[in-house]
């Protein structure tokens, strides 16, 4: 029996180099990490929520009182925790005072996200495994039990989560190559929002060399001709073989959004991400009518908390790439109920990254060994490679699979 004894936080901040990391939007971030660390029989599972700087101090502390009240409520023995893990994470999501602060979204669901990632990453490393192969190892009534499915019922069940593992199941064998293959990525930082226009040039013809055939812009400025213009850069730079995809950050209010989105699309970029406000769901949908003719996909998630927000995102058909990050929502759990939920609406799961692809390295295999999502590929940003212990490999544009135990998210800067 694995007992954990005591749980602690660290409020981890990270500069970036000038015009890194920067939208339409956040013109001065400063990546974050709020940890937490549970320490068990010589073990540590380190979990994290990912923060611009500001308030990471307030996600911390939160987390701290989850963990004790994870602890209170769960039970300081690991496998009986994780055993019935949807349940305990429910709890704690519903706690009677704190969810005045949520409910299921803002600082506190962001801290219940590091404390569920570091149950996970605690768990693969006393099982000495691979997060991604711990979970594909689970019989599908272990995998249901680690999820909290209220206020989702009507769209997804235990029985319809069990009857989509089932289904999937046989189809594992010929979908596991991918472990040996790696999974495809594509770049982000070719073109951050500062960045000029010769740099925007430079980082995709680098990034075309170094084998991805995918790549992201940020867009949303005042002059949508700069954004026009910076799209041209990058596919001239980068070549006709690999797709551009634009990301306006939340930026645009109506009508400037239709506006924006119709002469993008006419482009021909391959999705256009948050558009508009991230919990404006039929804003989305409208925007996503209107693109999709000329065959661009309409892309959310960063921004997107819960399950819920994501399940009328799904049923409205406003959204075609599912951008999921476990960071943001209530951990690894969370993260599987989307994926579910998209799988059975038959949408990609591409997800945002907040821990610069540690932990989304796992995820992305089960989802697409264990649920039959496409392989499409993962977001890769490598600005914080070196604080991390054992930091995501890239060859080729794609990720190599991680052999290491645990999750992925043990950076160096922690102190057990």
């Amino acid at each position: 029996m694995t007992t954990i004894q005591r749980v602690t936080t660290h409020d981890l901040r990270f500069p970036l180099p000038e015009g890194s990391g920067t939208d339409a939007v956040h013109g001065d971030p400063e990546y974050s990490y709020a940890v937490t660390c549970l320490h068990a029989d010589g073990h540590v599972g380190q979990g994290a929520a990912f923060t611009l700087g500001d308030g990471n101090d307030v996600v911390a502390a939160l987390a701290q009182r989850l963990g004790e009240r994870l602890l209170a409520r769960g039970g300081t023995d690991l496998e009986s925790l994780t055993a019935r893990f949807g349940t305990v994470q429910q709890q704690l999501a519903d706690d009677s005072q704190l969810r005045w602060l949520g409910p299921h979204k803002g600082a506190v669901h962001l801290a219940l996200a590091s404390v569920t990632n570091a149950v996970f990453d605690l768990w693969a490393r006393v099982r000495g495994v691979p997060l991604w192969q711990l979970l594909l190892d689970l019989d599908d009534d272990a995998v249901v039990a680690l999820l909290d499915l209220t206020w989702v019922e009507d769209a997804l069940h235990r029985d319809a989560a069990r009857e989509l593992l089932a289904k999937e199941r046989p189809g594992r064998g010929a979908r596991s190559g991918i472990v040996d293959a790696g999974y495809p990525g594509y770049d982000t930082s070719v073109g951050w929002f500062g960045y000029p226009d010769e740099l925007v040039a430079e980082n995709a013809r680098r990034a075309a060399a170094a084998g991805f055939r995918a790549m992201k812009l940020k867009v949303g400025s005042a002059d949508l001709e700069r954004d026009l213009r910076r799209v041209r850069i990058v596919r001239e730079a980068a070549g006709d073989h690999v797709l551009v995809m634009v990301d306006a950050n939340q930026q645009w209010c109506w009508p400037r959004a239709e506006r924006a989105c119709a002469a993008l699309a006419a482009l021909g970029v391959h999705w256009i991400e948050e558009p508009t406000h991230p919990d404006d769901v039929l804003g989305h949908q409208r925007l996503a009518r209107l693109i999709r003719p000329a065959g661009v996909k309409m892309a959310v998630g960063e921004h997107i908390s819960h399950r819920v927000l994501f399940k009328n995102f799904v049923q409205a058909r406003a959204v075609d790439v599912v951008q999921v990050d476990a960071l943001r929502v209530a951990g690894v759990s969370e993260f599987l109920v989307v994926s579910m939920l998209a799988r059975q609406a038959g949408l990609e799961v591409v997800p945002h990254v907040g821990d610069m692809g540690q932990l989304h390295q796992h995820l992305v295999l089960f989802n697409h060994i264990a649920l039959g999502l496409p392989a499409t590929f993962l977001e890769h940003i490598p600005h914080l490679r070196e604080h991390f212990v054992d930091p995501a490999r890239m060859e080729d544009g794609v990720y190599r699979t991680p052999r290491v135990p645990g999750a992925g998210l043990a950076l160096r800067d922690t102190r057990t």
